[in-house]
């Protein structure tokens, strides 16, 4: 059994489903999720109500739609054959995440709206569960080829590189400049270094 919103087919349905999401991130970044309202959704993505409150059911079934689409339509891992390169990917592709208007305002309204809302909360972390999970395995090649101590927690370095841009888009209101996400990747490169992700 698929739970709402979460449903994957092809054809008509899938561009409905393509409409619908568009739309709801469109509102997310414009109003927040207090200003995602389904009817509106449904009238920008040109289909009927009935079809949104249908599949969808509710706001927070379309955020968490949302996320799964987000999660499998984000940029792969690439692997540059040093530990430091991969994380400065990883932090730029972040960072350049943060800073787009479009993305930067629905990452902020997804967020706020996970801080009071459990399943928006759930489906928040398991984007992030996914993407971490996918840039891991850089972690895990450096460990082989000596850069990280044995025994390194993989998932931790990954957090560990984009915890500092988070908090710059979230909470300082420091510049995201490409300056920061080099820091963060480099700072993330040292303390694996030194043993600090070891479990």
């Amino acid at each position: 059994m698929t739970s709402e919103g979460t449903v994957r087919p092809g054809g008509r349905t899938a561009r409905v489903r393509e409409a619908v999401l568009r739309a709801a991130g469109d509102l997310l970044a414009e109003r927040g999720f207090a200003g995602l309202d389904l009817a509106e959704v449904a009238q920008r993505a040109e289909v009927g109500k009935t079809t949104v409150y249908r599949r969808w059911g509710s706001a927070t079934g379309l955020v968490a739609d949302l996320l799964v689409e987000m999660a499998d339509s984000s940029v792969s891992r690439t692997e540059t054959g040093s530990l430091l390169g991969d994380l400065r990917t990883n932090a730029h592709l972040v960072r350049r995440t943060l800073v787009d208007e479009r993305q930067g305002a629905l990452f902020k309204a997804v967020i706020a709206a996970a801080t009071c809302d459990a399943r928006t909360a759930a489906a928040l972390h398991a984007f992030y569960a996914t993407r971490v999970g996918e840039w891991a395995p850089c972690v895990t090649a450096a460990i082989e080829r000596g850069e990280a101590p044995v025994g390194t927690d993989p998932h931790e370095v990954i957090r560990a590189v984009s915890a500092p841009l988070y908090y710059r888009l979230l909470a300082s209101g420091d510049p995201l400049d490409e300056a920061s996400a080099d820091r963060a990747a480099a700072a993330a490169e040292a303390a694996t270094r030194a043993g600090a992700f070891v479990r």
